[in-house]
């Protein structure tokens, strides 16, 4: 079963516990970076239960009605987790800590940082604006306008968050549309938010400050994220057919299913509806016979964590394939750039970085393989690559699969009734 989204999971929790009433969460992803969400909003005073059917349970307590946390807040490798919680955090007039595990406290957090800054909240962090830090909000915000000089869903996110307790209007101005969960959940709780689409192909996001968010019921879709690597291995394995239910297709999100059929991919949504505010559809799936494609940069903010899974279908595809402008990749989990280059590399497949692009010449078949790669402490690399060792002439090894845990707790089990053979060495 293709777990709960994780963007969508982790705004059901916050923005439920910032609305009155009792929200209710089905679907919801129960991975490591969830989880460490639930656990930061119980020590701001909320309180979330999971019930026997797997329901969870948020009883909001209002915009502006946290409690100061009694201890530092642990985000392990959660970096929405801990880029929303500051923006929610900002509403507060008491000072919140924030770290994480190894590789989040390598992360900058300065993108946040600074339109908080704006907004009247302070924030004192260890240098390039890393964790820990210390976050000490207002409840006297300000609204602000606010252009993003890359776009960022989690970026817009927290702005959101910290202008829900600030009066007038906040805007934010993307330079190309992100995901929109957040604009779309706020909306499901009842605050006022409007888009407009700019004539450069960006667009403007407004919303009007201190609304009363009601709680709701909410259906979390299966994540297109993690849909990502079955897809990928039906694609790639010789005989696959496979359909993957109830997968969210967002079309600020679904710029992989654009690349599988630009590659010649044997995808099929079936059974499309709407549901909780987001657009839904079964995936059906079959091996087929790639061939490499050049990726505009335009793409990669539908698309941003579907990459690593991307350079593994054009190492399989027939040709060259050119993923370009992914510098954002440098700043996710780990150095995701760097560790695409290497680890298809490492498994015999000619790539190169020119700038911002990766440059993959593909097998056309069965990549060589017989490589041990570095996970680097992100689950979507180790996924990545554990899928790219299903088609290759010798299996691969990746040095610790711990980090799945944090988004697709059963990736081994679903990958292997499906015909994988993953193994803990």
């Amino acid at each position: 079963m293709l777990p709960g989204d994780k963007s969508i999971s982790h705004r059901a929790l916050i923005f439920g516990a910032l609305a009155v009433g009792e929200t209710r969460v089905q679907g919801l992803l129960e991975g490591g970076d969830v989880l460490a969400t639930a656990r930061a909003l119980g020590d701001f005073g909320v309180e979330i239960a999971r019930d026997d059917t797997g329901t969870w349970r948020v009883w909001g307590v209002g915009v502006g009605g946290f409690q100061e946390p009694a201890r530092q807040l642990d985000l392990g490798n959660a970096g929405t987790a801990v880029r929303l919680l500051m923006g929610a955090a900002a509403q507060h007039p008491f000072t919140s800590f924030f770290s994480g595990d190894e590789s989040l406290n390598a992360r900058p957090m300065g993108r946040v940082a600074k339109p908080l800054r704006q907004m009247g909240a302070r924030i004192q962090a260890r240098s390039g604006c890393r964790l820990p830090l210390a976050l000490t909000g207002s409840n006297e915000l300000l609204p602000i306008s606010y252009t993003l000089p890359v776009a960022s869903a989690q970026v817009k996110s927290a702005i959101l968050l910290a202008g829900l307790a600030a009066p007038g209007e906040t805007t934010i101005v993307e330079p190309a549309p992100s995901r929109d969960h957040s604009e779309r959940m706020l909306r499901h709780f009842g605050a006022e938010v409007r888009v407009e689409d700019g004539a450069s192909g960006g667009r403007r996001i407004i919303l009007s400050g201190q609304p009363e968010l009601a709680a709701r019921a909410l259906s979390v879709p299966a994540d297109i994220s993690s849909a990502a690597f079955p897809l990928a291995a039906s694609l790639i394995v010789p005989g696959s057919d496979v359909l993957l239910k109830n997968v969210g297709i967002n079309p600020l999100r679904s710029g992989l299913i654009d690349c599988v059929r630009e590659m010649g991919g044997a995808v099929e949504l079936r059974d499309e509806n709407e549901v909780s505010g987001e657009p839904v559809a079964d995936i059906a799936v079959r091996a087929s016979n790639l061939r490499g494609i050049q990726v505009p940069p335009a793409r990669a903010p539908s698309m941003i964590d579907e990459y690593p899974i991307l350079a593994v279908l054009a190492a399989c595809a027939e040709g060259p394939s050119r993923l370009r402008g992914l510098g954002e990749l440098r700043h996710k989990e780990s150095d995701r750039f760097a560790a695409i280059v290497a680890g298809l590399r490492a498994a015999g497949v000619a790539v190169e970085a020119v700038d911002d692009d990766i440059l993959i010449t593909g097998t056309g078949a069965s990549p060589p393989g017989g490589a041990e790669i570095a996970s680097c402490l992100d689950h979507r690399i180790v996924m990545a690559f554990l899928v790219l060792g299903m088609a290759c002439k010798e299996g691969v090894t990746i040095d610790d699969g711990a980090p799945i845990a944090t988004s697709f707790p059963g990736f081994v089990e679903l990958m292997n009734g499906l015909g994988g053979r993953i193994t803990d060495g």
